[in-house]
């Protein structure tokens, strides 16, 4: 992926909340508690090699971060069920938990926010899954997201 991409506020942001979510997720613990973690104890993301690669987050990043994040988790009841509708043969709780997450982080924007075209939202989980997950999770995620999306504009009320 090209430097500058990577350097993206918008695309930071999504890997972080994606990082925050799954330490959730993982270690059992309250997402506010993760967030504060994160605010204030990890001044450095580390790259595959465990090496600081980005200073800390800006606060413009880490409130995109934060605001995916809460959202995502404030909104599961509405998201997870498009998920499970779109994703055949594939229990929520049976898929690897990074493809879910980033499933959810991409449905929570589909709802959330409505200005973002669904084909950069699709495209930004797709880079999530490419970097954090396998190549059939980025043919999964691209299939149900679509899936999702399309469902979503054929809703009344929808774009």
């Amino acid at each position: 992926m090209p430097a500058a991409t990577r350097t993206d506020p918008r695309r930071r942001a999504r890997e972080t909340a994606l990082q925050v979510l799954y330490e959730c997720e993982l270690a059992g613990e309250p997402l506010d508690e993760v967030l504060a973690s994160w605010r204030h104890e990890r001044p450095y993301r580390l790259n595959d090699a465990l090496e600081a690669v980005w200073p800390a987050l800006d606060d413009e990043v880490w409130a995109m971060a934060e605001g995916l994040a809460q959202g995502t988790a404030r909104r599961l009841a509405e998201i997870d069920p498009l998920i499970v509708a779109q994703a055949e043969h594939w229990r929520l709780e049976r898929m690897p938990v990074v493809d879910r997450l980033i499933l959810r982080l991409a449905v929570f924007e589909f709802l959330a926010s409505p200005d973002t075209p669904r084909a950069v939202v699709i495209n930004e989980a797709v880079e999530l899954a490419r970097t954090f997950s396998t190549e059939a999770a980025v043919k999964f995620v691209n299939g149900v997201l679509d899936g999702i999306g399309r469902t979503l504009s054929a809703a009344p009320g929808t774009r």
